[in-house]
Formats: C-alpha cells, structure tokens, sequence
C-alpha cells in the first residue's frame, strides 16, 4: 500500500470492536488522522486509541454516538476540511420473525446499516469531489445478496447498501471516486456469538472453507480496496469461504 501522501485522514465507523477494530488497526500505518466512531464501547475504543497513538505516528479522533442519528454525523464532520477515506462499518442484526418485530427494532436496524451509509457518503463527497479523489468502503453482507430467513431486516439493510454501492460509484466515477462494498459471509465476532455452539457448528458444515472467516480478513479485504486500481469501483466483493 503506497504511503507517500501527506495528511492522509480516514472515518471507521464502528471502529471499537470486532470488524471494526480489526480495520482501524490495520489502516493506522497508512494514515495521519483516523476519526473513529462507535456508539457504546467507548472504554474499548479509547484503549484501542492508546495503543495505536503508541505504535504509529497517527492521530486518533474518537466520537462516541449513534452513527444512525443524522445530528450526530454532522457533529461528527463539524472540523473536517478533507477526507481521504470512509469506511461504513458500523452495523446491527436482528434474529426472529418479521411478523414478531417492533417497528422500534426495524428503524433501529434500518438506520445503523442503511442510513448512516447515506449520513457519512453525503458529508464525505464534497470534499472528495473537491481534490478529485477518494475511497468509499461499505461492510456489507452476502444475505443482502441472498436473504436471510429470520434476518429480514438485517437482510434487506445490505441489500440497500449494495444498491447504494452501485449507484454511487457511478455518480462518482467521473470524479474519480470509488466506491465498492464487502459482502461478508459469516465472520467470527460478536455478531455470531448469539448462536450455540451446535448452531455454529452446522453453520461451518456449509462452508466450503471449514471454518468461519476473521475480522482480520476483512481487514485486509479494505486494504485492497484502499489501494487498488482506480478502475475498480462499484463492486461488491464477496468475501465468504465459498458458502454462497
């Protein structure tokens, strides 16, 4: 990954745990300032912070609040002047029927995984238009590809990230924008840790790759977009084992 550039700034929202985490520390050696969000775990993030500052010559930003209430994301893009990178991150799942969920519980959902994709693109793109450069990143999933049973609003969120993804890297390629997704198959965090470990057995079963992916992997699945071809956009990369 080319480290030449100067004043290279980066957003990770649902930076503190799990994929999240495992992204922000593998963008910190290639960045000047990381803006981080994350809505609950703030102990764990300004940790993660500490560490970092440590290891690397990168300034770490934290905000700690719902990346799905529009107020917040415009506090969050109140001092930026440039911004290199956004990595949409920051996501919830929902297990059960449709016909058992709270309106409550479907906004919830809605706005975390879909909206706030939209919140951060529409701050972040005037100021990449303006320089003629930058990177979206949206964390995705392979059932916004297929569907889900029990996961209809988790589902149908991804979907529209993946549509959004497409759409957006068209209306931005002629300013040299890209903009691509990663459908995760099924990662080992704490999103997963809900099933028994039978479930998770049974789940593996189905992977050709015998095994449930890393945080880690993803990680470096961002890397390659951060630094790949910028013919490469509107794309959403299934990162999966196999399973679909």
């Amino acid at each position: 990954m080319n480290t030449s550039s100067f004043e290279r700034i980066i957003l990770i929202t649902g930076a503190s745990r799990g994929i999240g985490r495992a992204i922000t520390k593998a963008c910190a050696p290639f960045f000047d300032k990381m803006l981080l969000v994350c809505q609950k775990s703030e102990a764990e993030l300004l940790s993660l912070i500490n560490e970092l500052e440590k290891d690397y010559p990168v300034t770490c930003i934290p905000f700690i609040g719902d990346i799905g209430n529009p107020d917040f994301v415009s506090d969050v893009f109140k001092d930026v002047t440039q911004i290199d990178a956004v990595i949409n991150n920051a996501g919830i799942s929902h297990i059960g029927l449709l016909s058992d969920m709270s309106l409550e519980e479907w906004h919830s959902v809605i706005n975390t995984n879909l909206n706030s994709v939209f919140y951060t693109s529409r701050l972040a793109i005037p100021y990449m238009v303006k320089r003629h450069k930058g990177k979206i990143i949206n964390i995705s999933s392979i059932w916004g590809n297929s569907g889900a049973s029990m996961e209809v609003a988790y589902s149908a969120s991804k979907g529209g990230v993946n549509s959004f993804t497409k759409a957006l890297a068209k209306e931005l390629a002629p300013s040299s924008i890209q903009v691509n997704a990663i459908a995760c198959g099924v990662i080992d965090t704490d999103m997963n840790r809900c099933f028994t470990k039978e479930e998770r057995d049974m789940i593996i079963e189905d992977i050709p790759a015998d095994r449930m992916g890393t945080a880690e992997e993803v990680a470096k699945t961002v890397l390659f977009l951060l630094d790949a071809p910028a013919y490469l956009t509107g794309q959403i990369i299934t990162l999966d084992g196999g399973y679909l």
